[in-house]
């Protein structure tokens, strides 16, 4: 299934542009594409800085920043889809860079996982007294 999505989604694509080209021409339609890959470079940066700070804070702290490096991908996985062209991929690079909707995805994803993550293994207790 997703392999068939990554497929039908340039095809997809293609005939929004050509359509979107047709009512409003080809010249405001790549005017369009090109807006809207400057407009998320500069959602990019801004967004990404502000991750990167956030888990640069816990880690001095001593916390892990396991959300802000999910929110990194997530930003990165939101860049890259903002300069592909099309409107689709421009539309979910969007909602990827929006804080709101990377934390509603995020606790989605930890819904969706939570129970299938186990990790196996042994462990012995070493008493600390003896080092």
């Amino acid at each position: 299934m997703p392999l068939l999505l990554f497929m039908l989604i340039p095809f997809f694509e293609m005939w929004i542009l050509i359509e979107v080209g047709g009512w409003i021409g080809a010249l405001p339609t790549i005017g369009l594409v090109v807006l809207t890959a400057a407009i998320g470079l500069s959602l990019l940066k801004q967004q990404g800085l502000s991750t990167l700070m956030r888990a640069r804070r816990k880690i001095d702290e001593g916390a892990i920043p396991a959300s802000e490096l999910v929110s990194g991908v997530m930003i990165a996985v939101g860049g890259a889809l903002l300069l592909t062209p099309g409107f689709v991929t421009d539309a979910l690079g969007f909602a990827l860079l929006i804080p709101q909707t990377r934390k509603w995805l995020l606790f989605k994803l930890i819904d969706r996982y939570r129970d299938k993550i186990v990790i196996e293994g042994e462990f012995h207790r070493v008493d600390d007294r003896n080092f």
